[in-house]
């Protein structure tokens, strides 16, 4: 399921996803590279974006209103529990920074007071900034979060396809404001739906997952990832005129000749949704191997086209914000390897389909599926 989300779809959805329960003893787990480990270690209803706090607890956005915290996640798990529920679904988008948890709602942004080691709010949940400003819900409906450099950052999706205008001046793009909401401004426009909001923790800098449009010539256009900060400015991304290397589409009416040029292709349809930067300083017996330090994941929810491009989650090597591989344009396999994968039949039916991807304090790599409602945690194999 790519790029539908209307208010129609948060009905359709849950019939979509099917009913949420945890793996069954059968059922078998993803594939992960030789050398790793993969378990289930909570069952979250429409689990979205995720967010680790520093002493392991696991928050995660949903599809619906609530969002949970899985305790202690990178050790023993305890069981989910609803930290708190906010009355604008989908409460996709959830960050855990300092004091604070942020959430994206469809039509807000959130805060809640918070303390490590919060299993439920010990406060309300208080509006900050307004998105989708026109109250209107249609297509690309969750917010993911991010904060660097002072700012949180939030994305917000197109309301279509292919349009022009937008409904309101928030839609395809992702809004930069204060920790309280105040002075918000797009920091990047005419980007069509950057669900896969993410910083390098050894920069600062903010990335994004860009799912692209439809009804282009088959194959195209690739996703896009690329370093939203890098560029001065509002970074310009050329939607729904513009695509890949400053392509125009058949009677374009602008321009493509100073749009951005993103960093990473992957290949079309696969849908961004989450990323996460492996930190180079996470020490210990759970650490991954140096290969992928400083190394991007993401969190690809696969397509509903003809053949259905299979969810995965991709792991593209770095040197810092620059991929080890420059762009191909002739190959979007080119700088990219599956990481996790196994999850897509030879029929085209999936038991998961990934959303979220985070690293916990300790080396873990927790990755979320709305499928099954499955929360993934992924770790060396021991040595002993």
């Amino acid at each position: 399921m790519r790029r539908l989300l209307s208010l129609v779809a948060l009905t359709a959805l849950a019939a979509t996803l099917g009913p949420q329960r945890p793996v069954s003893a059968q059922e078998q787990l993803p594939n992960v590279p030789a050398g790793f480990t993969i378990s289930v270690v909570a069952t979250v209803p429409y689990a979205r974006e995720l967010s680790v706090a520093p002493n392991g607890d696991l928050f995660v956005g949903t599809y619906k209103k609530s969002v949970y915290v899985v305790p202690t996640a990178d050790e023993t798990p305890g069981e989910p529990k609803e930290f708190i529920a906010i009355d604008d679904a989908p409460t996709a988008g959830v960050l855990v920074h300092g004091d604070t948890l942020y959430v994206g709602g469809q039509f807000g942004v959130y805060k809640i007071p918070y303390h490590l080691g919060d299993r439920t709010a010990r406060g309300p949940a208080v509006k900050i900034a307004s998105v989708r400003t026109n109250g209107v819900s249609s297509d690309h409906v969750t917010t993911t979060l991010a904060f660097t450099q002072g700012n949180l950052f939030a994305s917000v999706g197109s309301s279509c396809n292919f349009c022009d205008p937008e409904l309101d001046a928030t839609r395809a793009t992702i809004q930069e404001m204060k920790p309280d909401g105040s002075g918000i401004h797009p920091r990047a426009e005419h980007i069509r739906n950057a669900i896969a909001l993410t910083v390098n923790p050894d920069t600062g800098m903010l990335w994004a997952g860009v799912a692209g449009q439809d009804e282009l010539e088959h194959g195209h256009p690739y996703e896009i990832v690329d370093a939203i900060t890098s560029h001065p400015g509002t970074a310009d991304y050329g939607w729904p005129y513009c695509y890949e290397d400053r392509k125009p589409v058949k009677n374009a009416k602008r321009s493509c000749a100073s749009v951005a040029v993103p960093r990473i292709v992957l290949p079309a349809y696969d849908t961004p949704i989450g990323a996460a930067f492996y930190p180079t300083t996470i020490k210990g017996p759970r650490a991954f191997p140096k290969e992928y330090r400083g190394g991007l994941f993401v969190a690809l929810h696969g397509s509903w086209h003809t053949p259905p491009v299979p969810p995965r989650v991709a792991f593209i090597p770095m040197h810092g914000d620059e991929p080890v591989k420059s762009v191909d344009w002739s190959n979007p396999d080119h700088q990219w390897t599956e990481f996790l994968g196994g999850l897509q039949h030879a029929d085209g039916s999936r038991n998961t389909r990934p959303t979220g991807v985070a690293v916990g304090p300790k080396g873990d790599l927790f990755v979320s599926d709305d499928k099954g409602g499955k929360i993934y945690r992924i770790r060396p194999e021991s040595k002993n």
